[in-house]
């Protein structure tokens, strides 16, 4: 038996890190908004058919791969090559042997969800070789507990939900428990107004978070304050996004890339500067970085005339246009 899955990125336009535990809580009515993307990571289940119980394990786009006798023999290594497929293998417990392939479109550091959708694409395909009977939020949660156990430091829900749902959403975050809320927005008109561009992989990628994480946890007032204004502007571009007013959505995106800057000086860089700058003064309404920066994906909100100028705008400042749609759907799964 074969089994294939595929989960597309995303990009936030707004409220990110304030998803991750306990972050939200100090912020009431806290929301990330975002977009599932057509960059997708996708899994590979092939079964063994000879009687093995070998489980094999292969990232293609990282060159990496490992090899286990047995389930048993992968729960007891301690240290894996491929820890995050390894993790969540664990999870699902599967019986008899296979190999399990996986693969990803995003670039280096990219900053939109990439291990987050490989992480759900992955559920998605031992879910149907296990026949688990897990739902979407379960993959999420799964998905996320792997990813801490990986990095060593907390992690947030709101990258899992575009790859496990598609479309665009509000992820509200009350006490209790995150949710997603679809978006009242045009879908095509959404897509007509983003351009994704890719600034070059992060020095210091997956750290930022944890610093704006142990800033407000430590009680530092300028980063509290400046996720306290985030968590407003997140709130006001979810409105704007629904009336719909682009224009003022332009104007919460680059309020709330202002505030997100402030956090910490590593978030931006000379080339993710120069590129919104670029795209601003050519037809852009407003640029931020996706994910916690550093280089990566920067997320613009463009004019739809002008979006031949911004494209070339960005390739002069040294981004990467990246050809991307609103993925509708969000992971699927077949089998043969």
């Amino acid at each position: 038996m074969i089994i294939e899955s595929k989960a597309p990125t995303r990009v936030d336009f707004a409220g990110g890190t304030l998803d991750i535990w306990p972050l939200y809580l100090f912020h009431p009515g806290a929301v990330t908004v975002n977009a599932a993307i057509s960059l997708y990571a996708s899994c590979r289940i092939d079964t063994q058919s000879n009687g093995s119980e070998c489980i094999r394990l292969m990232s293609r786009d990282t060159q990496r791969e490992e090899s286990f006798p047995s389930f048993a023999a992968l729960m007891k290594t301690k240290r894996y090559r491929l820890p995050l497929l390894a993790e969540i293998t664990k999870f699902f417990r599967p019986q008899g042997g296979f190999t399990l392939m996986t693969d990803s479109e995003a670039p280096a550091g990219a900053g939109i969800g990439g291990s987050s959708a490989m992480a759900v694409a992955i559920c998605a395909a031992l879910d149907r070789f296990t026949g688990a009977g897990k739902s979407k939020v379960d993959w999420i949660h799964i998905s996320r507990d792997a990813e801490a156990i990986v990095i060593n430091v907390p992690t947030g829900t709101q990258d899992h939900y575009p790859p496990a749902f598609g479309g665009a959403a509000a992820i509200e975050l009350p006490p209790g428990g995150e949710h997603r809320v679809e978006l009242r927005v045009n879908l095509d008109e959404l897509e007509r107004r983003v351009l994704v561009c890719y600034a070059g992989k992060p020095r210091q990628h997956g750290i930022n978070n944890w610093e704006v994480f142990k800033a407000q946890i430590g009680g530092k007032k300028a980063v509290q304050q400046s996720l306290e204004r985030i968590s407003e502007v997140a709130q006001c571009m979810r409105v704007a996004f629904e009336k719909p007013d682009w224009k003022e959505a332009g104007g919460l995106m680059r309020e709330e890339w202002s505030f997100r800057k402030r956090n910490l000086p590593t978030i931006s860089t000379k080339t993710i500067d120069r590129v919104i700058d670029n795209a601003r003064r050519n037809g852009a309404l407003a640029g931020k970085v996706c994910g916690a920066g550093g280089g990566g994906c920067v997320v613009l909100l463009i004019e739809p005339e002008a979006r031949d100028r911004v494209e070339k705008a960005i390739a002069e400042a040294g981004g990467e246009v990246l050809h991307t749609t609103i993925d509708r759907q969000g992971v699927k799964v077949v089998s043969r």
